[in-house]
This record gives C-alpha cells, sequence and structure tokens, in this order.
C-alpha cells in the first residue's frame, strides 16, 4: 500500500505540472468575440510600444517561442491568430523575451546558450537508452546496458535542471514583463486578470514541466532494461 501511494505522490509530481499547463492552455483557448485583436497583433503592438527595433512576429509550427537569434517572436497559429486569453497571455510572454532580450538579460543570454545544449544532450542520452537493448544482446553482460541506460538518464536530469535553473527568466518574462504591460494597456477586462495570470504562469512552467514528464517517461523505459 505505501509504495502504490509513494509511486501515486511521483507520478502527481512528475506529470502534475505538464497536465495543468496543458489544462490550462486549452481551457481559456476559447475565442472571445469582443476582443478587439489576435495575439499576433498584440505582438506587434507591444514590440512597437517596447520600441523593440528589428523584431518581428511571425506564425511558427515549431510551437510559442522568441529566438534571440533571429528576433522574432513566434507564435503558433492558434495563438497569433486567436482571439483568446491565451493568446494574448502567450503572446505578451514571448514578448516579455523579447524586452529581455533588448535589455540585455543576463539571465536570457545564460538561456539562450544553455538550453540548446541541454536539448542536444538530452536527445543524444535518449538514443542511449533506446541502445542499451541492442549493446545488451551484442554484449550479453548487464554491466554495458546499466552504464548507457546510467549515462542517457544523466543527461535527462541535466536537461531538467537546466531549464529549473532558467525558470526565473521565465517567470519575468510573465510577471516581471507581460502582467504590468497587459495591465497598464487595459489589454486584460476587469475580473479577467486572474485567469490572465494563471495563463502566465502555466506559460512559465511550460519548459520544465515538459522536462519533468520526459524524464518520468524514460525512467519508466529504463526500469524496464535495467530488469532484463
Amino acid at each position: 500500500m505505501l509504495w502504490v501511494i509513494v509511486i501515486g505522490l511521483i507520478l502527481v509530481v512528475v506529470f502534475g505540472p505538464a497536465f495543468w499547463v496543458r489544462w490550462v492552455m486549452s481551457t481559456y483557448n476559447t475565442h472571445i468575440e469582443g476582443m478587439p485583436g489576435t495575439g499576433g497583433e498584440l505582438a506587434k503592438h507591444l514590440v512597437r510600444q517596447f520600441q523593440l527595433t528589428g523584431v518581428e512576429v511571425e506564425i511558427t509550427p515549431g510551437g510559442d517561442h522568441y529566438d534571440p537569434s533571429q528576433r522574432k517572436v513566434k507564435l503558433s497559429e492558434a495563438n497569433f491568430s486567436g482571439k483568446s486569453l491565451t493568446a494574448i497571455a502567450v503572446a505578451a510572454h514571448e514578448v516579455g523575451h523579447a524586452v529581455q532580450h533588448h535589455r540585455g538579460d543576463r539571465n536570457l543570454a545564460l538561456r539562450t546558450a544553455w538550453v540548446p545544449v541541454a536539448d542536444r544532450v538530452a536527445r543524444v542520452c535518449s538514443g542511449l537508452i533506446w541502445a542499451a537493448p541492442v549493446v545488451g544482446l551484442i554484449t550479453r553482460h548487464p554491466v554495458p546496458v546499466s552504464v548507457l541506460v546510467l549515462l542517457g538518464m544523466s543527461g535527462l536530469v541535466a536537461r531538467m535542471l537546466v531549464h529549473l535553473v532558467t525558470l526565473p527568466t521565465e517567470w519575468d518574462a510573465s510577471f516581471g514583463k507581460a502582467l504590468p504591460a497587459l495591465i497598464a494597456g487595459q489589454y486584460v477586462a476587469p475580473g479577467e486578470d486572474v485567469i490572465v495570470r494563471r495563463i502566465l504562469r502555466a506559460a512559465a512552467l511550460t519548459y520544465f514541466s515538459a522536462a519533468l514528464a520526459d524524464i518520468l517517461n524514460l525512467v519508466r523505459w529504463a526500469a524496464l532494461l535495467l530488469r532484463r
């Protein structure tokens, strides 16, 4: 019974944030007829308001993010063209990163440098875990399998830690940049600020929650492989 409770708590801690982020984003993605503009239009307006010269806003299939190398705020089709609370909150959050970049935010620079490296390492480490059973069949010895699995898991944990360390950057984009701009410009109707705060919180936790879920999924595979 104790093991069931422990496993249940682990599942809640690891998968809970990811499910919560997806739930928040989808729940408030409903079209609002009276909203004066789309997420893309708001992003372009905020870019002009903050005088972010050279920053562009465009649609991307790769998920909402700000690309410092191209100086582009990239929004999904739903958030670029949508008139929903999710669309405007996410658009403001990504413009918040553009503001950080424009102001030479050191934490954003570190995030920009480390996250791609951590992602590449994590992909390599995932490959090591998938290669473990093949190596086991060839060597017919548990040690190489265990080493590959441990190396694979260490890379995934490293990516989670990188996202944890850079979490203040995401938090600042939501609550240090996006929320004050939305409130000051009265882009949020009375009573909607609580919902917008919830969406901005989810936007700040997106990468970290995804890394948590990714790690647990691969822990499951690692446990299966190590039992063989």
